[in-house]
């Protein structure tokens, strides 16, 4: 390739505008000299129902907002396939997701770093997400104030029954945590969303949008970029088409991909990059044999547990038309009410079994007896609690269907395949079931809904999980960071054999942290902006964190220790 086969030069090229792909963009062009082009897909993210949190599920399902994406059949589902929901738009999927911010644990970092991913410690990672944080209760150790992302609780636990859950869960022995994103996730307390002033806080709204007047960041809508062009072993700039037409860009720096657990993965291999037989079977050239491509792909499952409410306080008093309206003429005017919350307003951290380090169950507690997308809600009132296992053992992967790029790639999770995930749910329901029992709840208990007291032995709630389980939208792990031969890319994110090309997403991640995974993502970005710009880390923590002392030798562990002075 010669300099006339390309339309235009910048010296960094980002494809994918979603979470980490506008904090690079952000952080990138904060160099007035450099040039950086973001291509996305997706379009703009003006619609009310991507800006009102309340009105997360509708985007959810949107073909303008969504790319559509379903695994192949699940044995471990029933043969399902499963609805992957990926954010089509600005912002990415931080646009049409749930906004809970969930840094994860720290045990969970200290599994990356053994995994080869040195420099990814918590103590490391921490300074970053204090970084991109600007979180109502305050800084601290722990928490940052004056970042572009805003960091809430919605309306402040006003329903009684968030107070309920997290009351049940001290009752049960499991104790409450004052901030699970602070020093100690472990227990019941409120949680967080990505919410600032009543409107949801995307990577767009929070570092995109507010720079884009910058006269060296372009962002560059509807392009679909098709490959990673490569000379000699370098990757020298991107295809990708727009308007009906094939552009080349040159990258005189690096090349980027930010396009998603999904989409990173298909365009190495599309580019040539990845399993050597996998590629020759679809007619594409090998430029460089990387076998851990599309390996290593991880989710998290979900499954609800419905209770009946004996007091007429719930959510599902609002799903009716007149009072959806109501909701959203409040917001529109005033950005309160309950459409300025995402509705998931407490949670908890357990773990399923004696022998864990830490927790390995997340709960989402919903005031409200419906299903995540809103397709479905349970008649009179209820309540539901979102039951996850977060550290699964089971292992898919991603490959192509044909060399085409706009197909989908080929989705298989291989969920539940391991004996150890379904043991989980099945304590993680009985655990469930107890916590629902306890005295908080008897001014509201009425019967269980789902999956109802007739799914009572291993066998029964395994063919449940298998029947009700759905994804809980977090991927991750297919282009995992590591040194060893399976790794796509090292520590510094960079694709392995590769020169000037690096990967900066959920895809890097060797395990999925216990958690939703938008916020690991953000922190990511912020990292790998410093790592791309040369800049030394920001220097390590010393914070305390807080780790069970009998190293897991008891399932729950009671009400934490107070520090002098707290």
């Amino acid at each position: 390739m010669t300099e006339t086969d390309f339309d235009e030069t910048v010296d960094y090229v980002v494809v994918g505008a979603g979470s980490a792909g506008c904090v690079l963009a952000n952080r990138l062009s904060e160099d007035a000299g450099t040039r950086v082009l973001l291509l996305e897909f997706g379009g703009k993210d003006n619609s009310v129902y991507i800006q009102m949190p309340v009105a997360f599920s509708i985007p959810l399902n949107k073909p303008r907002f969504d790319w559509g994406f379903h695994s192949e059949p699940e044995p471990g589902l029933k043969g399902r396939r499963i609805h992957q929901a990926r954010g089509k738009v600005i912002g990415g999927s931080s646009s049409i997701n749930g906004m809970a911010y969930v840094r994860g644990h720290p045990g969970d970092y200290e599994e990356w770093v053994g995994q080869g991913a040195s420099g990814w410690s918590y103590a490391e990672v921490l300074p970053y997400f204090r970084r991109l944080e600007d979180c109502v209760y305050g800084a601290d150790d722990y928490r940052g104030s004056g970042g572009p992302v805003g960091v809430c609780n919605g309306n402040g636990m006003k329903n009684p029954l968030y107070r309920a859950f997290v009351d049940a869960g001290r009752q049960a022995g499991y104790g409450e945590t004052a901030d699970y994103n602070g020093e100690r996730q472990e227990g019941f307390g409120r949680m967080d969303m990505t919410v600032r002033n009543g409107v949801r806080a995307s990577a767009a709204n929070a570092y995109l949008k507010p720079v884009l007047g910058r006269q060296n960041l372009e962002l560059r809508m509807h392009a679909l970029t098709t490959r990673v062009l490569i000379e000699q072993g370098r990757a020298v700039g991107v295809e990708y088409r727009r308007g009906g037409r094939t552009h080349r860009v040159r990258a005189t720096r690096e090349v980027i991909l930010s396009a998603s657990a999904f989409n990173s993965p298909k365009l190495l291999m599309l580019s040539g990059i990845g399993p050597a037989e996998q590629l020759k079977a679809q007619g594409i050239e090998v430029r460089h044999d990387l076998p851990g491509v599309g390996a290593n792909l991880q989710d998290h499952l979900e499954v609800w547990v419905q209770q009946a409410c004996t007091q007429k306080i719930t959510l599902n008093a609002w799903l009716n038309p007149l009072a959806r309206a109501a909701i959203g003429v409040r917001w529109m005017l005033f950005k309160d009410g309950l459409g300025a919350s995402n509705q998931f307003e407490s949670n908890g951290y357990i773990r399923s079994r004696e022998g864990l380090r830490f927790p390995d169950i997340q709960y989402h507690f919903l005031a409200g007896a419906i299903a995540y997308d809103g397709s479905s809600a349970a008649e009179g009132h209820g309540f539901q609690v979102h039951l996850g296992h977060n550290k699964p053992k089971s292992r898919g992967r991603l490959t192509l269907a044909s060399a085409d790029p706009e197909a989908a790639p080929k989705l298989f999770f291989n969920y539940l395949s391991e004996e150890a995930d379904r043991a989980a749910y099945r304590a993680g329901l009985r655990l469930t079931r107890e916590l629902f029992a306890q005295p908080a709840f008897d001014p509201f208990r009425g019967e269980e809904l789902a999956p109802g007291r007739q799914v009572q032995s291993d066998d029964e709630i395994d063919d449940w999980v298998a029947g009700a389980a759905e994804t809980a939208y977090h991927p991750a792990g297919t282009c995992r960071m590591g040194r060893d031969p399976l790794a796509v890319v090292d520590p510094e994110c960079r694709v392995r054999g590769v020169e000037a090309l690096r990967v900066v997403d959920s895809s890097i991640m060797p395990t999925v942290t216990n958690g939703n995974l938008n916020a690991p993502t953000l922190m990511i970005g912020e990292k790998a902006a410093d790592m791309i710009r040369g800049r030394q880390p920001l220097p390590a923590s010393n914070a305390p964190l807080f780790f069970a002392e009998d190293g897991g030798a008891r399932q729950r562990i009671g009400e934490p220790e107070r520090r002098p002075g707290s």
